[in-house]
């Protein structure tokens, strides 16, 4: 039986895998063309995976006759220039005679001599070797891939690029490599330290973009047509838009709903459980979401971008050229939205996030609740959440410790009311045992959370005040949103951080839909003594 693929490259003799024929034609077709091609993305977006699939797309569906010789330069991180083209000069040359024995051939003696008694000491000589071992292909077009490119040691960076941009522009010469694939996740420039050249400005970028829908679909389906076990559609949706097709979480989620959770084979595969998965998710070491936490705990600039991010409508132009906005997109923790800003790339991310940065304790859960109540007490006798009840008291909370929310450890008081709200949500959804995450509407500007219990949902949108226009454009917002996920009353919560803001509770009906509205006024200062 197959399973879900997490650890390394997939293949379809072991694993369920999405197909991504639509890319494979357009990468083929690329190489077909002699392109130079570089693919920079995050780890664990199915990089190493497609590249394996397109060589042997190369070497068995072309017409054309290629000989493919598959580099790795992790391990050279720490080498020198000179150490690394001795040790790349085996590599290659190991390839080579592999090529020859999966094709169960022998290599000539003119070939094996060439072989024996070439040298590559630098980029001249290794250009030098491409143009001599043309002459041995015959018919035959070498395509070089190389992952794991941004281990390349530093001062070898400008030759080797420069010797490949050399090979690529003499097109009178014989074409070696005739393409080049190369796999990383630094982009060029972010590797070439010398900003005054730009040695391989001949690069064609190819973008391997998450999951489609459809292709998430694909992938499930293969499970089902194999072991009979079906999904609800909403599960389905759901695993997309709160991972949206990040290629590892997928697999993860569908790992742990199959593999992990003991359902019956003969049950399907409902909402509970994938609210269950959630929480297993989210809270577990995976390489992943390590990796993420790791990256972004490293520099105390990343909390106060990503927090604004998050927190302000108005948001942050997507600017590449600003290194903190490049490294956190490198890192695959922000992207491009449509309207050309920043935003979280998936709503798992922004989960993390938000617990990455929370404290540990804020001081405050002592004073959550009024004397004599719990948080059982607002639940219904029949067991449902009474929002309206616990978001009141959420309110009169903030009230009630009035500027002593200014104290709350390594929070910025412009994000402090999100917090606090995030973090009594997160404490009462525990005690219940319940389930709560971020939906694929949270990026910039607003946070919608959704709470699932006893199988019911519960859906609180929050966001910092920026005006009547804003927040009436938040409202209908919420509107359409809870229309589209078939719940007929939302909860809108809004902290006003003006000198003197009005405090507000009021329910609206928007097309057929209740919206519970709260304007909270959050303390700015400590009061003088």
């Amino acid at each position: 039986m197959k399973t879900f693929g997490t650890h390394g490259p997939v293949n379809p003799e072991d694993h369920y895998v999405v197909s991504r024929s639509e890319e494979l034609a357009d990468f083929i077709n690329r190489v077909e063309q002699g392109r130079y091609i570089v693919i920079f993305a995050p780890r664990q977006t199915g990089k190493t995976t497609f590249f394996q699939w397109a060589l042997d797309a190369l070497t068995v569906d072309s017409t054309e006759k290629y000989f493919p010789v598959e580099l790795n330069f992790q391990i050279y991180e720490d080498y020198s220039a000179s150490d690394f083209y001795a040790s790349l000069c085996k590599r290659i040359f190991e390839q080579i005679r592999r090529v020859f024995q999966k094709r169960d051939m022998v290599l000539s003696e003119d070939l094996t001599q060439f072989l024996e008694n070439t040298k590559i000491t630098d980029q001249v000589t290794m250009l030098e070797f491409f143009q001599r071992f043309g002459a041995f292909l015959g018919d035959e077009k070498l395509v070089l891939i190389i992952d794991e490119f941004d281990g390349i040691p530093r001062d070898a960076v400008n030759g080797f690029l420069n010797a490949l941009r050399t090979i690529y522009v003499q097109r009178s010469m014989r074409e070696c490599p005739y393409s080049i694939g190369i796999v990383g996740v630094k982009s060029i420039t972010q590797l070439n330290l010398n900003r005054s050249i730009s040695p391989f400005n001949i690069q064609d970028e190819f973008t391997l973009p998450n999951f489609t829908f459809e292709q998430v679909c694909e992938l499930l389906a293969q499970y089902t047509d194999e072991v009979g076990q079906t999904f609800e559609p909403e599960v389905i949706e759901n695993i997309h838009r709160q991972t949206a097709g990040q290629p590892f979480l997928v697999n993860r989620f569908a790992q742990i709903l199959t593999e992990e959770m003991n359902i019956p084979k003969t049950e399907t595969i409902t909402m509970s459980h994938f609210s269950q998965a959630h929480i297993e998710i989210s809270e577990e070491d995976n390489a992943n979401l390590t990796h993420l936490m790791t990256n972004i705990r490293r520099d105390p600039r990343y909390k106060n971008i990503l927090m604004r991010i998050v927190s302000y409508e108005r948001g942050i132009r997507f600017n590449p050229r600003r290194e903190i906005i490049s490294e956190l997109a490198t890192l695959g923790v922000i992207g491009k939205a449509l309207d050309g800003m920043c935003q979280i790339v998936n709503p798992i991310y922004q989960y993390c996030i938000l617990h990455a940065f929370k404290p540990e304790m804020n001081g405050l859960e002592q004073d959550y609740l009024p004397e004599d109540t719990d948080f059982l007490d607002y639940l219904t006798p029949s067991g449902q959440i009474n929002m309206e009840l616990l978001l009141d008291n959420f309110q009169n909370f903030i009230a009630r410790v009035g500027f002593r929310i200014l104290q709350v450890p390594e929070t910025p008081k412009e994000y402090i009311g999100q917090d606090l709200l995030y973090a009594y949500l997160d404490q009462f959804v525990s005690i219940i045992r319940g389930a709560m995450f971020l939906e694929a509407q949270t990026g910039r500007g607003r946070m919608d959370m959704i709470i699932f219990h006893n199988g019911h949902k519960y859906i609180v949108e929050t966001k910092i005040w920026e005006g009547q226009r804003q927040y009436d454009a938040g409202k209908n917002q919420l509107s359409a949103y809870l229309k589209l996920e078939r719940v007929s009353e939302g909860y809108y919560v809004v902290f006003d951080h003006h000198a003197e803001p009005e405090p507000r509770i009021e329910t609206e009906t928007i097309d057929e839909v209740s919206i519970r509205c709260y304007v909270i006024p959050v303390v700015q200062e400590v009061p003088s003594q």
